[in-house]
């Protein structure tokens, strides 16, 4: 591909434009490492995008090889692949456009070490891809963005998630209502979820508080906490102490304290996986 024909126009709006990306089920990802993770991790490529002006690596080469017979190889001028790649000084060997999962709940399925984070209605994208990255590094199972939210496909997200996005389910609800539904029908079969919420003005620290076991954790909003609706369906609501002169922590910096007191109470060990 040598023009910014309508095909190039396509992937170059995926970038900008919330809409287009949802219309058309796709998303770009740039990065060494988001691009392994995506296929370590079989997810579905419709297109890999090579730089077609120069010898590639072996990684590249690599990922070329890896792909399914679903996915199209698209050989592009440098100029071209740069205008995508995100950064300003260089263009990238490769680019891969991945496809949006269903956004369905019964994708998760708790068991009884099931740690789950809500974050409800996060406003910046950085924030839910930094969410995810600290859930996939302190071995929760799953990430709900619950609300009008911003958009986890967004290229700031993606980054900050240095490609965990790609290693464990993220699912986006319209409103608490439905983790509601989808609770009860889990909780019918048997596994007790328990949902905690966090507050700087819980009753408990979250040292006191129990985090093993089947566990919903709630991340506020980052200007107003926890709406209304998730308050209500709190089993229990839990502060983290600080001092200096600091009034709050960052919604992500909040939700990775949270994630790594659970590790810790589930005997998480710095020098193995969980």
């Amino acid at each position: 591909m040598s023009a910014r024909n309508a095909r190039f126009q396509q992937w170059q709006a995926l970038l900008t434009n919330r809409a287009k990306r949802q219309k058309a089920g796709e998303f770009l990802i740039q990065g060494v490492r988001p691009i392994s993770l995506a296929l370590e991790h079989g997810w579905p490529l419709s297109a890999v995008l090579y730089d077609g002006d120069r010898p590639l690596s072996q990684w590249a080469k690599g990922v070329l090889g890896r792909l399914g017979n679903g996915t199209v190889r698209v050989r592009m001028d440098s100029g071209l692949l740069h205008e995508l790649g995100g950064k300003e000084d260089s263009a990238p060997e490769l680019l891969a456009v991945g496809e949006m999962l269903p956004d369905d709940l019964d994708r998760l399925e708790p068991g009884p070490d099931f740690l789950g984070v809500v974050f409800d209605r996060p406003i910046t994208p950085g924030n839910i891809g930094t969410l995810i990255r600290s859930a996939d590094a302190f071995g929760a199972s799953a990430i709900i963005i619950s609300g009008h939210a911003a958009d986890v496909y967004d290229p700031k997200a993606l980054r900050a998630s240095t490609g965990s996005v790609f290693a464990l389910p993220v699912v986006r609800v319209p409103s608490p209502r439905d983790v509601q539904d989808w609770l009860t029908r889990v909780r019918d079969r048997g596994t007790p979820v328990r949902v905690l919420g966090t507050d700087e003005k819980g009753p408990h620290t979250i040292t006191e508080a129990r985090l093993t076991g089947p566990l919903l954790v709630v991340i506020g909003n980052e200007t107003s906490g926890m709406s209304g609706a998730w308050r209500e369906m709190c089993d229990e609501t839990v502060r983290i102490p600080i001092g200096g002169a600091a009034s709050s922590l960052n919604a992500a910096a909040a939700g990775t304290v949270m994630l790594y007191e659970a590790a810790r109470q589930r005997g998480f060990d710095a020098a193995l996986p969980l």
